[in-house]
């Protein structure tokens, strides 16, 4: 992976991830046959990117190379990044630009509505990249988007995966204030990586931030999803479900880590598919109403078909 060095233009270009450029190369083994995706061509792709594009939006889609866009987006699916496209954290499985944000795009909420409208999605998809620097960590930001939607697209369903809040008193509880119909934060790894891969961020902090939000509201969905593939050893993976179902969350993704440059954590090991549905078959015992677990599997893959199978789950479990 080569870093290129703009000596042309009057101001040079700055590196996607400045903090990773003097990293030696981490090199993970060649793809296996099972997570081979095709290139997005299609008329439907075209479209939602045009709206997106119309609208001057971000989407985690693009900016964290996932390899469902092509699918998703023919679908008209994409999952909305708030709040700029660069982090303040600099994670080492992210492919998300690191370095001090622009301020806040204060018409943002209401560009994501429109584009949730013309898009006629019946549910959407709201992320954000970090942002350390705000006070309340873009909570309110993310509550005036919930609210936004809303009002525009009142019948649509909101999911939203938020940043950890860390450190942000009363943060979360804007949030959750503001009724999401999904709340998901993702672990993404187990504790004894979490200083290799996500050094910024504190696992129990997470843990107890999912378990704050069923306490708060108790009719809120709580999602939660790792990677796999970062070294982690098969109890420890089963040891975080058993601490995500201690603080009741709902729904578990499982998903194969794939490495966006040479600068970013190696895949350690590409999982087959038979240890994820293994995997799959465990998190349901353990009581999860969902479980979603693939090589592919991403956190806003299918997620309109899986809100509507988690709403039956949990009415069926009511029963």
């Amino acid at each position: 992976m080569a870093v290129i060095i703009d000596t042309v233009s009057a101001t040079p270009l700055r590196p996607r991830h400045p903090e990773k450029v003097n990293r030696p190369d981490a090199l993970s083994p060649a793809k296996p046959d099972w997570i081979r995706v095709r290139a997005p061509n299609s008329r439907g792709y075209a479209d939602t990117r045009n709206i997106v594009k119309e609208n001057g939006l971000v989407t985690v889609c693009e900016e964290a190379g996932c390899p469902n866009i092509g699918e998703c987006w023919d679908k008209k699916h994409a999952t909305f990044m708030i709040m700029g496209d660069t982090c303040t954290r600099a994670c080492a499985f992210c492919n998300v630009k690191t370095g001090m944000p622009d301020a806040l795009d204060v018409s943002e909420p209401e560009h994501v509505a429109e584009a949730t409208f013309k898009l006629g999605l019946a549910h959407i998809v709201v992320t954000s990249v970090d942002r350390d620097d705000l006070a309340d960590g873009g909570a309110e930001h993310f509550a005036r988007t919930i609210r936004a939607i809303r009002a525009r697209c009142p019948q649509t369903t909101i999911e939203i995966l938020t940043p950890d809040f860390l450190r942000k008193d009363g943060a979360l509880e804007t949030v959750v204030a503001a009724k999401p119909d999904v709340f998901n934060h993702n672990l993404e790894t187990v504790p004894s990586r979490y200083l290799s891969v996500r050094p910024g961020a504190r696992y129990f902090h997470s843990i107890r931030l999912l378990q704050r939000v069923k306490e708060i509201d108790p009719t809120i969905f709580t999602k939660s999803g790792i990677m796999v593939g970062l070294g982690e050893e098969r109890h420890e993976v089963l040891q975080v479900m058993d601490d995500l179902r201690s603080a009741e969350v709902d729904f578990l993704t499982v998903g194969q880590y794939l490495q966006p440059t040479r600068k970013h954590h190696a895949v350690m090991r590409y999982v087959p598919p038979d240890e994820f549905k293994g995997l799959e078959k465990v998190a349901y015992t353990k009581g999860f109403l969902m479980v979603s677990a693939s090589p592919l599997t991403r956190s806003s893959h299918h997620a309109g078909e899986d809100f509507a199978r988690l709403k039956a789950a949990r009415a069926a479990a009511s029963r």
